[in-house]
């Protein structure tokens, strides 16, 4: 829902903003309306994405619904019938859609966030395209889609050939009869290796540290492990580190397969980069025609700094979903949260808090408000019958 247009210079107040409406923002934002919060009188909605679908929308074309992992569905609002060959940008994009129409959440976009800063009488104020919102609090479901890192290296400007990052990733096809090399030892490095190969000239691979393939079922008792080691981090004010960094690359059979073939060859990262490929100290050379960046994402929370939240380690400390400096503020979809699932419950966690902080004082969203969603939850088989969101299927 396009929902723009402030006359200048115009504040305006509510309770709570919610930045960003991918998967965390958008299950805030139902949480929220689940619990009696109006959309534009007690909260809003800001989406810088030019439609529906949050991060989801600008993944590449050959990434489809079926090589999607643990995708999850909304709360309140199932997943179903999914084509599993149809692009994973429109099937997720779309439902995302239904969702946010199904629950009138009434998104504005396309809303560009540039500031947060202190307001007066203990608000904040929202400083945006489409003029300042002045709330109690706030929720930051940016998420890190747009600041993908780009590493340095000696010698990267002097590349005659092409770098991009996935965040660019176009397909495969586009590197037909290309040298390859591509650069990250995740799951995105691994997925366009084994796309790209086919096409390619040649490709190599290149981490900074030996993959570790993980055996077996993810379990929920690794999921908590996994969650725990992430938590301690953003709890010690660290940034926090990617989950393959923390659980390993799943050993499944496309994995296998590549390895076998030689396409999963990890090189040991390279030293500098000459105007036609890599090097290494020891002398080795590779000719490229292509660096590809496959070296993942920080946290978009750049808007947040006149808050001064960040700690000494470079991360903004957490506890649950709350920055430690500031319980106005929660990190939905950072650090612990930032699976699908696990946004999901911190979206939950973060309007409980929420409320018990506006509580304290006048002028919060009426706690007696009936469950606006109850209805809109019995109608989401019929709304998604009718829009080709439905057919999309739960992951995970």
């Amino acid at each position: 829902m396009n929902n723009t247009g402030a006359q200048a210079g115009t504040v305006r107040e509510v309770d709570v903003v919610v930045v960003g409406a991918g998967q965390a923002g958008l299950s805030s934002a139902y949480h929220l309306r689940r619990t009696g919060f109006e959309p534009e009188r007690d909260f809003v909605v800001l989406d810088h994405a030019p439609r529906a679908g949050g991060a989801w929308q600008f993944r590449w074309p050959s990434l489809t619904y079926g090589k999607v992992h643990g995708m999850h569905s909304l709360p309140g609002m199932e997943l179903t019938e999914a084509d599993p060959a149809r692009p994973s940008s429109e099937v997720i994009a779309e439902y995302f859609d239904t969702y946010e129409r199904t629950f009138d959440l009434r998104v504005r976009r396309p809303v560009d966030v540039k500031a947060v800063r202190e307001g007066e009488a203990g608000r904040l104020l929202v400083e945006t395209s489409d003029g300042t919102w002045s709330t109690r609090a706030l929720i930051n479901a940016t998420g890190t889609w747009d600041r993908p890192f780009w590493p340095r290296f000696p010698g990267q400007e002097t590349f005659r050939g092409r770098q991009l990052h996935t965040a660019q990733y176009p397909g495969p096809e586009e590197f037909a009869g290309q040298r390859v090399v591509v650069v990250g030892g995740g799951a995105s490095g691994t997925q366009h290796l084994l796309e790209i190969a086919p096409y390619a000239a040649g490709t190599t691979w290149v981490t900074r540290r030996p993959p570790v393939f993980r055996e077996g079922p993810f379990t929920e008792d690794v999921g908590r492990e996994v969650v725990a080691l992430v938590e301690e981090r953003v709890r010690q004010g660290l940034p926090p580190k990617s989950v393959v960094s923390v659980t390993g690359l799943p050993l499944n059979d496309a994995i296998r397969r590549g390895i076998e073939d030689g396409v999963l060859d990890r090189q040991p990262m390279f030293d500098r980069i000459t105007p036609d490929g890599v090097e290494w100290d020891d002398g080795r050379r590779v000719a490229a025609d292509v660096i590809l960046w496959a070296t993942g994402f920080r946290a978009a929370i750049d808007h947040l700094a006149p808050l001064r939240l960040r700690e000494p380690g470079g991360g903004i400390r957490v506890e649950g979903t709350r920055a430690v400096a500031d319980p106005r503020i929660h990190l939905v979809g950072y650090g612990p949260s930032a699976s699908t699932i696990g946004a999901n419950r911190a979206g939950r966690a973060a309007v409980r808090d929420i409320r018990r902080l506006l509580a304290v004082a006048p002028g919060t969203a009426s706690t007696a408000a009936p469950d606006v969603t109850s209805t809109a939850a019995a109608n989401a088989t019929s709304a998604t019958a009718q829009t080709a969101a439905s057919k999309v299927v739960p992951v995970g």
